[in-house]
């Protein structure tokens, strides 16, 4: 016997029930955060940063203030506290970059924080967020931004310095008409050549080795890549910076930066229209996260966006003596990206070939249906299900920079397919299109853990990155360019969705939806 079960239209009867939705990548496991330390000295450090865009540079007048310990033990982990990065663009830029439509922008900074101890260096990434401002009429605009940040825990004697890299702005402006918002803008920046962007120095232990020995690190290209993962998601070192593998002496960085619903990073609208009505079901979330690159032995952040869900009904099948059951759902949804099937356009930088460093601007394209497939296992104590993800994505590049050179890639660049994943029943799913699976188990009256549709939550795949075809710079032909350096098997995934809004609910939930039904939870991306 099977019996349909009809779930009404109210948040609070959808909660139990497990389902998922659809989006794209992310990438390896981040080690828990260590013991904070309490704040001795105070950094108050005013930078000039370049930030560079296709139609020229902007300057751009960067503020980080942080507290840090005087000193701490070797192996004490330290965490800057209080961290602020303000970032003041002139009326010039404003006007250059913000659509004269827009009426209020929101911020999302990532600052590279150069590490070194003695020869010894690593990385870290200072991530900031900050609530919707009005964009001024006239006057600078001023960003301040505030988060969690890593910890960092010296290895040896010496003094620790933290020296300020390469910063990624992420702007969000929105206009008054929702159906008009101006599209998002990343902003690549760089300390100025003359820049004293040291932040601070920490010692650690019995301080044998001067600060004055330690070296300052270079600053990062871009905050934008970052290493690679196996399949088990273990990050490509072990303490999951952004930089490259480290020795056992290097100081260790680790801990996960909190997703705040009072400062959300910055995200596109994600909000049903009239291109995409609301129905009785249907839900919508942020996704962000990375996709592993495996030729290039790195990973490329993908920033959160928009993904919308029309959650079908679950069937219930009970087993013969009804000690539990099984659970089945199926759902469709798209991305959405002002009113386009897409991801958000990103930004990753490569060593191509292993010196070559080549800066691309992509976007994934959906080219089929999206499906969302739940099998659940119940005794109506202990829940398990297993839910998997399809959609074709098609993975376009829309600009290119070779060693610091605009390279023209024409405007049909892109895969010559879908990206490929091994599909566990290929009879039923036929075609090349992503699979992503995720796993949640719950306990009756308990939080749920691992992936849940309402909660959001890790998925994983693996992709075949097909070749590519359409990429020309005035009659020369890239394809086999591209193709070379990125088009390959065996590129693991992993993606972490943030919390879904209810938005056909008659009253949203607050803690979940802002007033105007959008995601209030934007996920922040973990390795």
């Amino acid at each position: 016997m099977r019996m349909h079960l009809t779930v009404g239209a109210t948040r609070q009867s959808t909660r139990g029930r497990n389902a998922t939705i659809a989006a794209f990548v992310v990438l390896a496991a981040m080690v828990p955060a260590g013991a904070v330390v309490a704040a001795d000295q105070t950094v108050h450090v005013t930078l000039p940063y370049t930030c560079s865009l296709p139609s020229g540079d902007v300057d751009a007048t960067v503020r980080v203030s942080a507290s840090l310990p005087d000193r701490v033990d070797v192996g004490q982990a330290i965490r800057a506290s209080d961290v602020e990065t303000s970032v003041e663009l002139s009326e010039t830029a404003v006007h250059n970059l913000i659509d004269k439509e827009a009426t209020t922008v929101t911020a999302g900074t990532r600052l590279t924080i150069d590490v070194a101890q003695g020869d010894s260096t690593a990385q870290a990434l200072w991530r900031g967020s900050a609530t919707a401002q009005p964009v001024p009429s006239t006057g600078p605009l001023t960003l301040r931004t505030t988060g969690d940040v890593p910890t960092v825990t010296g290895q040896e004697d010496g003094g620790l310095t933290f020296t300020a890299g390469a910063l990624g702005v992420d702007l969000a402006p929105a206009a008054a008409t929702p159906d008009t918002d101006p599209a998002s803008i990343t902003l690549d920046c760089t300390p100025g050549k003359d820049a004293t962007a040291l932040l601070g120095t920490v010692t650690v232990g019995a301080g044998t080795g001067s600060p004055d020995d330690s070296p300052t690190a270079s600053p990062s290209s871009s905050p934008s890549a970052s290493p690679s993962s196996s399949p088990s998601g273990t990050p490509g070192q072990e303490d999951g910076t952004p930089g490259g593998v480290q020795d056992k002496r290097a100081p260790k960085v680790a801990g996960r930066p909190s997703v705040q619903a009072d400062a959300r990073p910055a995200a596109p609208r994600c909000k049903y229209d009239a291109g995409y009505p609301l129905g009785p079901m249907s839900l919508n979330s942020y996704v962000a996260g990375y996709s592993n690159v495996r030729k290039q032995d790195a990973a490329a952040l993908i920033p959160p966006f928009c993904t919308m869900l029309e959650q079908g009904s679950p069937e219930f099948e009970p087993y013969p003596d009804w000690s539990g059951g099984v659970i089945r759902q199926h759902s469709t949804g798209d991305l959405y990206n002002n009113g386009r099937k897409e991801s958000m356009p990103f930004t990753a930088t490569f060593l191509t070939f292993r010196f070559m460093p080549a800066k691309a601007t992509m976007v994934l394209e959906q080219a089929g249906p999206l499906t969302v497939d739940s099998l659940g296992a119940t005794d109506f104590v202990f829940t398990s299900t297993d839910t998997y993800i399809r959609v074709p994505l098609v993975l376009r590049v829309t600009k290119l920079e070779v060693d610091g050179t605009p390279l023209n890639v024409g405007p049909a660049c892109r895969t010559s397919g879908s990206l490929k994943s091994p599909e566990p029943d290929s009879a039923k799913f036929p075609g090349d299109h992503l699979v992503l699976h995720g796993r949640g188990e719950q306990n009756s009256g308990e939080p749920a853990t691992g992936y849940q549709l309402l909660s959001g939550g890790p998925l994983t795949g693996e992709v075949t990155i097909p070749a590519f075809h359409g990429c020309d710079n005035a009659g020369e032909n890239l394809d086999r360019l591209f193709t070379a350096a990125v088009s390959g098997t065996g590129n693991y995934i992993k993606q972490m969705q943030g919390q879904t809004c209810f938005a056909a609910a008659e009253v949203p939930n607050p803690d979940e939806c802002t007033e105007d039904r959008q995601p209030l939870k934007v996920p922040v991306p973990e390795r």
